[in-house]
């Protein structure tokens, strides 16, 4: 039996991935037509004789009565981090998306959270690339709940470019401005109402450790996103509010079938150990535990979940 967001999960992950490399996808962005689905809510594991399945996650209370804005969280990562996270016993969470064209991942998503929680939704449409909106991004979350405990950054854009020579200045800003100056911004201004056990999280990647050679700039910016959490940890860390990063390898989204090919979609996450890219959930849980008190002296790290690729953390 499957819950929420997976309702038409294959019998295990490794099913998933076959299914996936044999399939043609249009380039959109668009969650609700990305077949199949990401997993949001569900994790890989193994029955009781070793077989490889899919099951629920179930949350234990984790991060009861905590508020939440979570910026690129109408799919993706950030749908699956909104639901853990309301699983969890987070009360209430803003969920911060692009623009009309993601209405309906954005509403399906609280819709499907609300059925299945007691977490209230909060939606808003607007570019994190700019002060201005960041401010109405915080403005209508403290209009909905009063107050912030958790700030994940996981707004993100890419765009693949096979020449360096053919970077677009206009392109490389607007990489920058989601990936780099939306979470700057949007931390400046929550951490004016965050208070002794607030924690902010930034998604980073393994771009920005190994480098993508079609993905310069967007590399350069996970790689800013790094430094910006080390920095960041140093400077909170008197206020006691902990600041921490988590860096995924290859993962099933919509932004990967709108960047690359089919056959780089058909080869996508193939070089880790595992030989599969991962679902949202299983990125969706490291955030679930650095926003715990279960990860209460950690700050300034980044959490790997990528495969088992090494990195120098």
């Amino acid at each position: 039996m499957t819950l929420g967001f997976d309702d038409e999960l294959p019998t295990d992950v490794y099913e998933f991935n076959e299914i996936r490399q044999n399939l043609v996808y249009q380039k959109s962005g668009i969650a609700s037509i990305l077949k199949p689905a990401p997993v949001v809510q569900n994790l890989p594991s193994f029955d009781a004789e070793g077989k490889p399945c899919f099951k629920p996650y179930v949350g234990s209370g984790k991060l009861e009565g905590k508020y939440a804005l979570i910026t690129g969280a109408d799919s993706g990562i950030g749908r699956s981090i909104a639901t853990l996270y309301a699983l969890e016993g987070v009360a209430g969470i803003t969920i911060v998306y692009r623009d009309e064209e993601e209405d309906a991942d954005a509403t399906y998503t609280k819709n499907t959270i609300e059925a299945q929680s007691k977490c209230v939704i909060n939606l808003i449409a607007r570019d994190v690339g700019y002060e201005k909106n960041c401010q109405e991004i915080l403005d209508s979350h403290l209009a909905a709940f009063g107050r912030i405990d958790i700030l994940v950054n996981n707004a993100a854009e890419q765009h693949k470019v096979v020449r360096v020579e053919d970077l677009v200045a206009s392109t490389v800003e607007r990489t920058f401005r989601t990936n780099v100056f939306g979470p700057i911004f949007m931390t400046k201004l929550v951490c004016n109402h965050l208070v002794a056990g607030g924690v902010v999280l930034n998604t980073a990647s393994i771009a920005a450790y190994r480098g993508m050679d079609v993905l310069v700039d967007y590399s350069a910016t996970k790689g800013a996103i790094v430094s910006f959490t080390r920095a960041l940890s140093q400077q909170l860390a008197p206020r006691r509010i902990r600041v921490n990063a988590v860096a995924p390898g290859p993962v099933w989204t919509p932004l990967i079938a709108n960047t690359f090919s089919q056959e780089e979609i058909k080869n996508f996450g193939s070089f880790p150990p595992f030989k599969r890219p991962a679902q949202p959930a299983e990125i969706a849980a490291a955030f679930v535990f650095l926003a715990s008190d279960s990860a209460s002296f950690i700050t300034g790290q980044v959490i790997h979940p990528n495969g088992g690729t090494v990195v120098n953390a």
